[in-house]
């Protein structure tokens, strides 16, 4: 189809979250420093994972699968959002905002996914830990982690597609910080039922199936826990659960109201808010999340800063060791 001067735009301008310069500086500097923090804490539980045999498990393997799209999610958007509050004009090509789209879906989708695979991973791990490997084989891992790949990825794809192909007849202010489908949505001039239609079809797949799916898991997993007599046995059996919990509790709500709903009123603003909590927030919490109430994380951090401080005394011994040679040598 060929596309118009006056149909479609070469390039969206993003009217952010503020126009002050000072404000800008400021949501510059919190949001830097938390891409910083999400980069060093998803960073360092790839790190940990990949180094600690002891944390070759189903359930880290899960987690190593979340610190990826964390990191890839977070990078997708933020790094571009840093670079507007410094700048005047905040714009974005077509293309360039087709690719973000296509990439916040398609990791977005995928997390929802593996929250959910982790979830039955959680529940063979209470209600029958006694064949817990066996049926956590690494290929059903490898298989459930794939799944959650490919379905994000064809989810993201149509949805995109259906969102870009919307003529805007020269309409190209994108009242967000970064190229979201309802934003772009407002801005058609054609009728847009098939993507209302998309939108809670994809909606469906990605966020009330899963979301259904931990339910679910979870009922199980609470049933086995109550019919546990003793008091240390219940709080061991939860303990494996808290941290997925508490994730999914952050990752589900905020999705299923905004997206469940795109005839809704919501604001603008309110939108802003969802896309900078998963953007932002939610890939900096989840490593803190998983690491505070994990033994064996922080169990693998406390080795690996041992041999971290190991490593820097050999070098420092060495440095002395030449630079007394070389003293020697010259008098």
């Amino acid at each position: 189809m060929r596309r118009e001067n006056d149909t479609w735009v070469s390039e969206f301008i993003l009217l952010g979250l503020s126009s002050d310069r000072r404000t800008q500086v400021g949501l510059f500097v919190l949001f830097g420093a938390a891409y910083l923090l999400t980069l060093l804490g998803n960073g360092l539980i790839l790190l940990l994972i990949v180094l600690d045999t002891r944390l070759h498990l189903p359930m880290y393997f899960f987690l190593c699968n979340l610190s990826a799209v964390d990191l890839c999610y977070t990078s997708s958007g933020v790094p571009q959002m840093l670079a507007h509050f410094l700048m005047e004009k905040k714009t974005i090509s077509f293309t360039r905002c087709g690719t973000q789209l296509f990439f916040s879906l398609a990791l977005g989708g995928t997390e929802f996914l593996l929250l959910a695979a982790m979830a039955y991973d959680r529940y063979v791990a209470v209600c029958d830990p006694l064949r817990y490997m066996t049926v956590m084989s690494p290929r059903l891992c490898v298989a459930l982690a794939a799944v959650s790949w490919l379905v994000g990825l064809a989810n993201s794809a149509v949805e995109t597609a259906v969102t870009m192909r919307l003529p805007t007849c020269g309409h190209n202010m994108l009242n967000h910080v970064a190229c979201e489908t309802l934003a772009v949505v407002r801005l058609a001039c054609v009728d847009i039922t098939l993507n209302q239609v998309v939108i809670v079809a994809s909606s469906v797949v990605v966020l009330l199936l899963p979301c259904c799916l931990v339910s679910l898991s979870y009922a199980y997993i609470v049933a086995a826990i109550l019919q546990i007599h003793s008091t240390q046995g219940r709080r061991k059996a939860f303990g494996t659960c808290a941290s997925h919990l508490t994730v999914v509790s952050m990752s589900y709500g905020m999705a299923l109201f905004t997206y469940m709903q795109p005839r809704s009123t919501a604001s603008a603003e309110q939108d802003k808010v969802v896309v900078l909590f998963y953007a932002v927030v939610t890939p900096m919490l989840n490593p803190l999340i998983y690491s505070l109430r994990n033994k064996d994380v922080k169990a693998a951090l406390e080795k690996l800063l041992g041999k971290y401080n190991l490593f820097s005394l050999e070098i420092t011994q060495s440095l002395v060791f030449c630079y007394n040679n070389i003293k020697r040598f010259s008098d």
